[in-house]
């Protein structure tokens, strides 16, 4: 008893040497971005914060293309089934029990030259549409 009777004394002390003194004020929410009321001056800060945190880049963005051509794209699939039956034949002629004919064979836009070498099997393909070529060696085993 005697502890919350001084407790309330020295709060009642208190509150008479700083009764006068004790100050307040409203708290007013002040937004940082200027598209919602801030300061135009934190723009910059802004662009420079987004562009810190951009982990993508343009060549990582997806390449759908929404209005692209029906007919390129059939064709853009049908040269890569193409390619990848292509791929098929030659891995199987080469590992499987038939050997692979040298020779110079030609898929619709693609030409492509098969040859012997010292370190395997070089296959050379040509893309008459573009003009790109690439090469392949498959190494024996």
């Amino acid at each position: 008893m005697k502890n919350t009777l001084t407790g309330i004394c020295l709060l009642f002390i208190l509150f008479l040497f700083t009764g006068n003194n004790i100050f307040a004020q409203q708290l007013v929410y002040t937004p940082i971005n200027p598209n919602f009321g801030g300061s135009s001056f934190n723009g910059a800060w802004l662009m420079a914060e987004a562009t810190a945190e951009k982990h993508f880049t343009a060549s990582s963005a997806s390449t759908y293309n929404p209005y692209s051509n029906p007919l390129d794209n059939f064709q853009s699939s049908l040269n890569s089934a193409i390619l990848s039956q292509l791929s098929q034949k030659i891995i199987s002629q080469v590992f499987g029990e038939n050997a692979l004919q040298q020779g110079h064979y030609q898929f619709g836009n693609y030409v492509v030259d098969i040859n012997p070498g010292a370190d395997g099997i070089h296959i050379t393909i040509l893309d008459n549409s573009s003009g790109s070529q690439t090469s392949v060696v498959v190494p024996f085993y």
